[in-house]
């Protein structure tokens, strides 16, 4: 049996799935409400711009949105049909394909970037000091790290 956690440890435990969720849920509101992109919208056009040639291997980007490949499939259709995103055969392998910012994508970033980044700033980041911001980071730095790891870990293990 899997031992209970202690009384601070489950605090802090409801205290983060509690208030990411109330977190998520806002900045997602805030988004839609600005902008009609969703979160899952956003963060696709936030990875592609910031890679060369604002496109990416469909595998690579599902990896880093931690997307199953059918449902960045989903999303990248969606983000296509409103004229947000191609996708296009990768040119040095023919089997693969890339998503490909257009400029509409890109023009939708732009607009809604400084609405969610005030958003962000209102409801998570004017509320904690430095010491805390550096906290949150090295805390969900190593976390990602660790997280990464197994899963590529599990990953190598399920395919040999």
């Amino acid at each position: 049996m899997t031992e209970n956690l202690d009384s601070a440890r489950s605090a802090a435990w409801r205290a983060y799935i509690e208030a990411s969720q109330r977190l998520y849920t806002q900045l997602e509101e805030d988004l839609r409400a600005d902008s009609d992109l969703s979160f899952a919208d956003y963060h696709v056009l936030v990875l592609l711009s910031e890679t060369p040639g604002q496109r990416q291997r469909m595998g690579e980007l599902a990896g880093r949105l931690v997307f199953s490949p059918s449902r960045l499939t989903y999303q990248i259709s969606s983000m296509q049909r409103r004229g947000l995103v191609t996708r296009e055969p990768c040119p040095d392998d023919r089997r693969g394909s890339e998503a490909v910012l257009t400029a509409a994508g890109l023009l939708a970033l732009s607009e809604a970037a400084p609405h969610h980044l005030a958003s962000v700033r209102t409801h998570l980041m004017d509320d904690l000091d430095d010491a805390e911001v550096a906290c949150l980071t090295r805390v969900f730095d190593r976390l990602g790290d660790r997280l990464r790891a197994a899963r590529a870990s599990s990953t190598t293990h399920a395919t040999n």
